[in-house]
């Protein structure tokens, strides 16, 4: 039997005209789908069971994710339902990996002349689908804790903090502003 459109098959079912056809998150072999931002990054990684549990790398110098030092290290944390969203650097790219939680991440490209002006990227990471997200300068980017618990978040930035002129730019998620330039919505 071959797949039914509800839509059509059903067209007396209230709201049915409503509807959209479910997307699976991977393909036939597995492979996540995903539109990507030119210049962003994720490389997915496993948590490998051990006699007392589990470890996941967070970050090799080896990988070619890693294309520039490590030169800080932090953890940031979000409630459940929050979000922590947009956020912009010019100097700086950000490297992301979800210790805990569910957190569903976006990337905009606001970059005028990029080949992938306008698009968004969007990945849901977490301990049971964890990743390593690299996000270059001058790219929109936040998150919204999706989960029921605090999320924490590692962040592995290409420029260390600076106290005195900091490399960031927010532009708050809930603002007119934000409604009306990225078109995403957490």
């Amino acid at each position: 039997m071959g797949a039914i459109r509800l839509a059509n098959a059903v067209p007396d079912v209230v709201g049915a005209d409503q509807t959209q056809a479910k997307q699976s998150a991977v393909d036939a072999h597995g492979r996540v789908r995903q539109v990507q931002v030119h210049d962003v990054t994720l490389r997915l990684m496993r948590p490998v069971p051990h006699d007392d549990g589990h470890v996941t790398e967070v970050a090799r110098a080896s990988w070619d994710t890693i294309t520039a030092p490590i030169v800080q290290v932090h953890t940031t944390t979000t409630l459940p339902g929050r979000h922590r969203a947009w956020g912009l650097h010019r100097r700086s790219t950000d490297r992301l990996f979800v210790v805990t939680g569910l957190v569903k991440l976006a990337v905009y490209d606001g970059r005028r002349g990029s080949p992938t002006f306008g698009a968004v990227t969007e990945v849901i990471l977490s301990e049971k689908n964890p990743g390593l997200l690299t996000i270059p300068p001058d790219l929109y980017h936040g998150w919204k804790n999706i989960g029921t618990s605090e999320a924490v978040i590692i962040n592995m930035p290409t420029v260390e903090y600076n106290y005195d002129e900091p490399d960031a730019l927010d532009l708050p998620w809930d603002s007119d502003a934000a409604r009306q330039l990225i078109p995403y919505r957490f």
